[in-house]
């Protein structure tokens, strides 16, 4: 594992966001001029690492367009009209927000096979066994990231994936080469699935820890084996391969590496250890968050929901009433996720506003507000993924457990207990995954593989344009439609989805 200060320190170069299916980013060199030593080649996984930076991605739309669309978040009167297609189901194929969504995942793509092309000739004229060992590392890095860019991509631009239907519906656009002659058209949502699968099995044969080590893995912004599971799990659950998700899950939960952060243990005076992860990003939980500075940072997460100008908030969405209802009086992550504040709007709300994303406490001392680390992969979601896969596996008693023991890290004296049955499984977790990732980016792809609608219902100074709106199951509209310029470049063969028609 490469020593994070390392990173922090060497992460401040800049990259630049290119149209999507570019072969040649600006700021990138033809192949034959470029990558030739092992140090360059280490840079070049700098640059990936950084181009999760991108306020597209997960310190913005990626993480939050999703939420926003759906039923947890609603606009405000006077609101910034941020988001407002999204909010307001004007899912459009020129949209900004979406674009540039596709453009930053297929960037990561272009930068991991930039590398991954160039290392082979590296390794070729590398006879040190310590920089050999490197290579294997940046590799598998690679292939990682290039997984978990694909992974996204899929979630949200095609549709939920059936086993009996994927070899016929709609993928993305699989690239494995920087510079070739790959065809520009969409795979099938198999063929997409199984790229990611297989660029995970290639990633865990570079990343493998070592039967010895013994150090820590949690809060790290480096990817490594548990990483890998912990995207297997959550592939293997969109997939509806119950069996891999649960292998996967307790490979990260059996581990010990990681531990949840239980809102009964204070790491302040006045912060216990579940607050403390929002609020400095750090906890024993976190299993990959994207990694930041004051001096290299991403988007502002917390934007949206506050817009403090240093006199009064004027927050654009404010949580759903029926979200804030769902926490009981023992769940401590009610504190932690959200604040009641009164807004400056003229109509004078009054709002628990989403506290979880108020910011970083090292960035706001530099008047760097709602900045944080988004914490891409956390123990609790695998526990919520085994729960969900056991119970698919009417193994309900062992769902049970598995929300149980999550519960406990966050009811206030440990309680929390919570029973499992045939008849209130799937509503148990759908609640639980709203109370634990509340504004994380799941809910729009939970509510399409559930094949689930939603309906939302004005509440207080909310919009009326959007709050009284009532979307049926599998919408077309809970499919992204691909950017309009990637379908109409000179030569494309991308086709479309149903909702850019």
């Amino acid at each position: 594992m490469k020593n994070i200060k390392t990173y922090l320190l060497m992460a401040a170069m800049a990259f630049s966001t290119t149209a999507c299916l570019d072969k040649y980013p600006d700021d990138m060199v033809p192949t034959d001029k470029a990558i030739t030593t092992v140090d360059e080649v280490d840079q070049a996984v700098i640059g990936i690492y950084s181009s999760w930076l991108n306020g597209a991605l997960y310190s913005g739309y990626l993480t939050l367009l999703p939420d926003i669309q759906v039923d947890l978040a609603y606009a405000v009167n006077g609101y910034s009209n941020q988001f407002g297609n999204t909010w307001r189901w004007n899912i459009l194929s020129t949209e900004p927000e979406y674009e540039s969504v596709y453009a930053g995942l297929y960037t990561v793509i272009t930068r991991c096979n930039f590398m991954l092309d160039n290392v082979d000739r590296v390794r070729q004229n590398t006879t040190n066994d310590d920089d050999l060992d490197r290579l294997d590392q940046y590799c598998g890095e690679a292939y990682f990231a290039r997984a978990l860019a694909y992974s996204e991509l899929i979630k949200l631009f095609c549709k939920a994936y059936d086993p009996a239907t994927a070899a016929n519906e709609l993928g993305v656009v699989l690239k494995s080469h920087y510079d070739g002659d790959e065809p520009t058209l969409r795979s099938s949502l198999e063929a997409s699935y199984q790229f990611v699968l297989d660029d995970l099995e290639r990633a865990a044969g570079y990343l493998k820890l070592e039967d010895d080590f013994d150090g820590v893995l949690y809060s790290t912004p480096y990817f490594c084996e548990y990483t890998i599971y912990a995207l297997r799990a959550r592939v293997a659950l969109y997939m509806q391969n119950w069996k891999d998700a649960e292998k996967y899950a307790s490979k990260v939960i059996d581990s010990k590496y990681y531990k949840l952060s239980s809102v009964n243990d204070m790491i302040t005076s006045s912060q216990n250890a579940y607050q403390y992860m929002w609020s400095n990003d750090e906890s024993t939980e976190i299993i990959w968050k994207v990694g930041m500075t004051v001096s290299n940072y991403g988007g502002a997460l917390g934007q949206v929901f506050f817009n403090y100008d240093f006199q009064s908030f004027k927050p654009d969405y404010v949580p759903a009433t029926w979200v804030l209802n769902l926490y009981s009086e023992q769940d401590l992550r009610f504190a932690a996720n959200f604040v009641t504040q009164p807004t400056g709007y003229p109509h004078g709300l009054q709002w628990p506003l989403v506290a979880k994303y108020f910011g970083n406490e090292s960035f706001m001392a530099q008047n760097m507000l709602h900045v944080c680390m988004p914490k891409v992969f956390r123990l609790s979601e695998q526990y919520l993924i085994r729960a969900e896969a056991r119970a698919n596996q009417k193994n309900y008693s062992g769902a049970g457990k598995d929300l149980s023991d999550l519960r406990r890290a966050r009811f206030q004296g440990g309680n929390g207990n919570i029973s499992v049955s045939e008849q209130n499984w799937l509503e148990i977790i759908e609640e639980e995954r709203v109370r634990e990732l509340y504004m994380e980016g799941f809910r729009l792809q939970d509510l399409k593989r559930w094949h689930k609608g939603f309906e939302r219902k004005p509440q207080e100074q909310s919009l009326a344009n959007g709050s009284s709106l009532k979307i049926e199951a599998d919408d077309v509209r809970f499919v992204w439609p691909i950017p309009k310029h990637e379908l109409e470049s000179p030569g494309s063969q991308i086709q479309p989805n149903e909702s850019n028609k």
